[in-house]
């Protein structure tokens, strides 16, 4: 079976002015289809940008990326919104939320590049809000929404596709451990139980008892892979305390 999505010898190279500045430096990955994995590691290490290159946000400077066994490393800027709008969903930190839409204003929208409108479109809406626990929240903006709630719907939003891949950067940066586990439940669901492969860009070392996958990224290198849970930095023994509180 092909990964759902699939890199190889991938390097990104930012150039400003005379200098230049290696994001990315040769990075060998596939993610499964039924797998959450998490990418994580230090700030500037090239988490985000390997995720918006999977994500066909951003294109590689060098080596290949291919999504559902289809090559989109090489397709311009132009192409890139197609392969985006058919294979994948985006959950942001900051929730990315239109703030003059209601909750279900916002995932309607999605539904409406997908070619999904009118009454169609209202019903689809309602429905993934509901399934995300949000059903007396269709028609609330999201500032009347707390920060988990927002997280939500955007969510919500990013199942209206019905994508092959979820990809989500920091996801639970924002909000208190009880409604970051909720998320992370929600994600370990989309992909154990209905088959997606999921992404997950994080610093938040609570989150780690939820990867299939632990990947871990220095210098634009993947230093490290695990498959299985690891105490967090900071845990040097029973007697020490975590550096970090974890998920209650």
């Amino acid at each position: 079976m092909q990964p759902a999505i699939e890199v190889r010898e991938l390097t990104k190279t930012y150039n400003e002015g005379k200098s230049s500045s290696p994001a990315l430096r040769g990075i060998d990955l596939e993610v499964e289809a039924g797998e959450l994995m998490l990418l994580m590691g230090p700030s500037g290490s090239g988490k985000t940008t390997l995720l918006s290159i999977m994500g066909c946000i951003l294109s590689p400077s060098s080596g290949g990326v291919r999504i559902g066994g289809k090559e989109v490393g090489n397709l311009s800027q132009k192409e890139l919104p197609a392969v985006r709008l058919e294979n994948i969903g985006f959950v942001f930190q900051g929730f990315n939320l239109f703030p003059t839409l209601t909750a279900g204003e916002n995932v309607e929208l999605m539904l409406d590049l997908k070619g999904v409108h009118g009454h169609s479109a209202k019903h689809r809406a309602a429905e993934l809000l509901d399934a995300v626990g949000l059903n007396e929240k269709v028609n609330s903006f999201p500032s009347d929404l707390s920060g988990g709630q927002k997280q939500r719907v955007a969510i919500a939003r990013a199942l209206a596709g019905d994508p092959k891949i979820i990809l989500a950067d920091e996801p639970t940066a924002a909000l208190d451990s009880h409604t970051g586990r909720n998320v992370m439940e929600m994600m370990q669901r989309l992909a154990h139980e209905r088959g997606r492969a999921v992404v997950v860009v994080t610093h938040d070392s609570r989150v780690m008892e939820f990867g299939d996958r632990i990947v871990r990224i220095e210098d634009g290198l993947i230093a490290k892979t695990s498959h299985e849970l690891e105490i967090p930095v900071g845990v040097l023994s029973e007697n020490s305390q975590p550096d970090t509180v974890p998920f209650a």
